[in-house]
């Protein structure tokens, strides 16, 4: 089904909210204000059917020049634009604007409607369109078919419904297979009904009871109803004026500017990576200079920083990034106007080639905005994951930051998989060349560790991935398919690592395995130990973890080691006292084993803690002994 809207363009007060009524048969203009003073002052909607079953929705935009903004918040979805200049007075300063407006939001077609013949002479009316001609020469309309008309006497109005309609035809149709979104220019309630958003839809499609975000306001909502054209319908497409009717979202919580979308499919932005084109006839453009940046149904002011120039002149492009002060939504493709701080006029606009950017130097910047700005799709979308670094980027979300269709993208997707540009991890996107740089920047800090920490068996895998700066479930997949590193358990070394104690450490190591072993069931703490031999705790530690590892000394906490004979000799006098004692208090352990008081509680706890008692109260039993007993319980009952 085609779904075409039409955009009315032109000076204020040429006609334009007339001829649509003449039109339609409807009434744009809907506030009390606008009916009282006679001009537009807010978008306004009607739509014009056809017997065939078409329908054109359109959007009628106020033309004052103080009212820029509110054109601009309903120009984004137009397909076909109703250039509207009145016979009495022809050219006039917002007709030059609003035509530099739709060459720059790269509006394909037009008509060109002159108003108010029935006020001028046939010769003025001549005239007039001559001087329309000259006006439009070099723009997307200078082929655009010129129809005078009066919305007085309906002169003309039948034609240029014809014209309209053979246009619509012509016109490409926007993607129904893309990702729903719909930049949101109304927002009002229904009594009955709750809160209604209503704009036009630019991608995807969308239906009833269908989960939506609200952003960049975010809210999560669900679809109560949608309206088109006054009628309800099931599912709404691209190119459609559509009014939703959202479930549990006040009005006050939304605003023009909101876009309803997919959900997970769109991040709010404040950093754009742009191509911007000046026109001709404004001022140059400095890099850090503000404007007023509009895209969508979205206004706020931003800076502009031109990549590698101080200013652009007027006429012609180049490339930058807009720092917005307040996040939008968009996509890459999507057009978008920027004007001048100070006097407010209309300098340029251009195209989003990264609606999620990153600071970066100029230089990088340049190269890959090129492959964004000319390249084919697979490879922008190739650029965009390199460009997300070691962190990646979902799937959803490439779906959703370019304004492709779905289908299209996971097809470039599988491509680039195949040839090997990117990796998929999960859900995440990686190129190629940062999973390479991982593994250097891994194995660069593993290396730096293994020199500071000789002793130590490698570096715990948590504390690599916090320096990789990397989220655990990607780390995860990264650690297991790196060739680079061996990971054993939580600790992570190079494989060609192996810890060697120098001819001292030796030495050291079996001084303090002497001292521990000799002084039994009272062996000094770590900090004993290194007040004994002068040395630095941190190799002290690394000492006492080698002779754990080898089973020559147990750790029964940070500060306190058991050599393992005087340990099992221990294990063993409880195993013979439990043999015709069924519990043990402190005391017996005390007197049984040897053990003094300061010691005696910490052997039982980290005992407790090794599963050999356990604590009941203020005495313990042998769990071996309790085990061995059901044990033999179930074998007899087997027999």
């Amino acid at each position: 089904m085609h779904h075409i809207i039409l955009g009315t363009a032109g000076h204020i007060d040429h006609g334009k909210s007339a001829l649509v009524k003449a039109l339609t048969g409807i009434d744009p203009d809907r506030l009390k204000e606008e009916k009282e003073r006679g001009i537009t002052i807010d978008l306004g909607f009607a739509d014009l059917r056809y017997s065939d079953g078409l329908t054109v929705g359109i959007v009628d935009v106020p033309g004052h020049e103080r009212l820029i903004r509110n054109m601009l918040a309903g120009a984004g979805g137009i397909d076909i634009v109703l250039f509207v200049i009145a016979a009495d007075e022809g050219v006039m300063p917002q007709s030059r604007e609003h035509l530099n407006i739709c060459n720059l939001l790269n509006i394909k077609t037009g008509i060109i409607a002159i108003t108010k013949a029935d006020l001028v002479d046939d010769d003025w009316l001549e005239l007039v369109m001559e001087d329309v001609q000259s006006f439009v020469r070099g723009s997307f309309l200078e082929d655009a078919e010129i129809i005078p008309v009066s919305a007085k006497t309906m002169t003309n109005i039948d034609p240029l419904k014809e014209k309209i309609r053979t246009v619509a035809l012509n016109v490409e149709p926007k993607s129904e297979k893309g990702i729903f979104r719909l930049p949101v220019d109304r927002v009002f309630t229904l009594k009955g009904f709750g809160t209604v958003v209503t704009g036009t839809a630019v991608s995807g499609s969308i239906s009833t009871n269908d989960e939506v975000e609200i952003l960049p306001s975010n809210i999560r909502s669900k679809v109560r109803g949608l309206h088109s054209h006054g009628r309800s319908i099931g599912t709404a497409y691209a190119g459609q004026r559509v009014a939703i009717n959202l479930q549990g979202v006040e009005k006050d919580a939304l605003k023009r500017g909101d876009a309803v979308v997919a959900p997970n499919r769109f991040l709010p932005t404040t950093t754009l990576d742009v191509k911007i084109n000046l026109l001709p006839n404004s001022a140059e453009l400095k890099s850090r200079e503000d404007v007023h940046f509009h895209i969508g149904t979205s206004e706020t002011m931003a800076r502009i920083v031109l990549y590698d120039k101080n200013r652009i002149m007027p006429g012609e492009s180049w490339y930058g990034q807009l720092r917005l002060n307040a996040p939008v939504i968009a996509a890459a493709g999507d057009r978008f106007i920027v004007r001048s701080f100070s006097p407010v006029d209309t300098i340029g606009g251009g195209e989003v080639l990264d609606p999620t950017a990153h600071k970066m130097s100029h230089r990088k910047a340049l190269e890959n905005l090129q492959v964004l700005d000319t390249g084919k799709l697979d490879e922008k979308i190739a650029e965009k994951i390199k460009r997300c670094d070691i962190q990646g980027i979902s799937v959803p979300f490439i779906e959703g930051w370019t304004d492709e269709d779905a289908s299209i993208v996971n097809e470039c997707l599988e491509t680039l998989k195949e040839e090997g540009v990117i990796i998929q991890y999960e859900d995440i996107l990686l190129h190629k060349s940062h999973v390479y740089r991982c593994e250097e920047m891994a194995r660069g800090t593993l290396k730096y560790y293994h020199e500071r920490n000789p002793l130590k068996p490698g570096m715990p895998k948590e504390e690599l991935r916090s320096c990789l700066n990397m989220n655990a479930g990607l780390f995860d997949c990264i650690c297991s398919n790196m060739s680079g590193i061996a990971l054993e358990k939580d600790i992570v070394r190079l494989p060609e690592f192996r810890g060697v104690l120098s001819h001292e450490d030796l030495n050291l190591k079996d001084k303090i395995l002497e001292v521990i072993e000799r002084a039994g069931c009272r062996p000094p703490t770590r900090e004993e130990i290194c007040q004994s031999f002068s040395m630095e705790e941190r190799r002290a530690s690394d000492i006492l973890k080698i002779l754990t590892r080898e089973g020559r000394l147990k750790r029964i906490n940070d500060s306190l080691y058991l050599s393992s004979t005087v340990y099992e000799k221990m294990v063993a006098q409880l195993c013979e006292f439990y043999k015709t004692k069924k519990e043990m208090s402190v005391r017996n352990y005390k007197d049984y084993c040897g053990v003094p008081g300061k010691y005696a509680i910490v052997f039982l706890n980290y005992l407790d803690s090794a599963g050999i008692t356990r604590r009941i109260g203020d005495v313990r039993i042998l769990l071996a002994e309790k085990r061995r007993h059901e044990k033999n319980m179930a074998e007899t009952v087997v027999q």
